[in-house]
């Protein structure tokens, strides 16, 4: 098996590590909390590494990188909470439509273009999330498997504004600004319900921020060596991880509708990812 296939495929494992830990934190901490420690970690690590590798803060441009910075404190904070709250394997697939979104962002704008066979793929996004959010139940389910797809559209504004500021900032920095303001944005948010971890909360929360960081690592590597639509396409087996942790840790299984949904949502995303070659530099938001 090529190098860069294996890269991407322990990115996804990785991944689903990082969402096991988090879900197992959020059993005792809150989602701020959580979103607080992942990003304060993972923003003194990044920050070494800027000063390890000579890379300066601009001083243009800022507006754009607090903007994005904040879009990806919203998702961290959506997408922690949808993991809290619903199946493991429902929250990763909700988590795939982000290129759904991205796409008619990236249109609208940075004028890319938009074909008539990605238009009809679209529907098939939104019959897939119709199956998973299943809206007719009036379910708590319901409430947190939007705001699942709301992190998925945060997502994408995130990864949107990084195809922008890419021309003009290091990748570094980008990611600096994305986790310092989820320290910034999370601190009001836990200030009044904020827990001391037990020895096992504060492993939970170091491993988080450290397995998130080497996801990243991992999936840069396997983008260097392997064509960009192989990756990605190969990454959806993180889905299966995601189930397989949901089921071997809290005994969830998926519903007949979140199956269907599944297959659907992902069946669209290969096609789409056919279709249109999209920049690894916006995919590493989804961390």
């Amino acid at each position: 098996m090529k190098k860069g296939i294996l890269l991407a495929v322990a990115s996804a494992f990785t991944f689903s590590i990082m969402n096991v830990f988090v879900k197992a934190a959020s059993e005792t901490i809150p989602v701020s909390q959580i979103v607080f420690f992942r990003s304060v970690i993972g923003a003194l690590l990044i920050f070494l590494l800027m000063k390890r590798g000579g890379v300066p803060f601009s001083r243009k441009g800022i507006p754009m990188l607090v903007l994005r910075g904040a879009l990806g404190a919203l998702y961290l904070l959506a997408y922690f909470f949808t993991i809290a709250h619903i199946p493991l394997g429902d929250a990763s697939i909700l988590a795939h439509l982000s290129p759904f979104f991205a796409i008619l962002l990236s249109t609208y704008f940075l004028k890319e273009r938009i074909t008539k066979a990605m238009l009809l793929v679209f529907p098939f996004f939104i019959l897939g999330a119709m199956f998973l959010i299943n809206p007719f139940s009036y379910e708590s389910y319901t409430v947190y498997a939007l705001v699942g797809v709301l992190s998925a559209f945060l997502a994408a504004c995130a990864a949107t504004s990084i195809r922008y500021l890419s021309k003009t900032h290091h990748k570094y920095e980008i990611v600096f600004y994305f986790l310092a303001a989820g320290t910034i944005v999370s601190v009001p948010l836990m200030w009044n319900e904020f827990v001391v971890p037990t020895l096992t909360g504060w492993f939970y929360l170091t491993c988080i921020g450290v397995v998130s960081l080497v996801g990243q690592l991992v999936l840069t590597s396997a983008f260097t060596h392997e064509n960009i639509i192989v990756v990605e396409v190969v990454r959806y087996i993180g889905i299966f991880f995601n189930v397989f942790w949901g089921f071997i840790f809290w005994g969830e299984v998926l519903s007949a509708y979140s199956i269907i949904g599944g297959m659907i949502i992902i069946g669209a995303s290969i096609v789409l990812s056919r279709h249109k070659s999209p920049s690894p530099k916006w995919k590493k938001v989804l961390t």
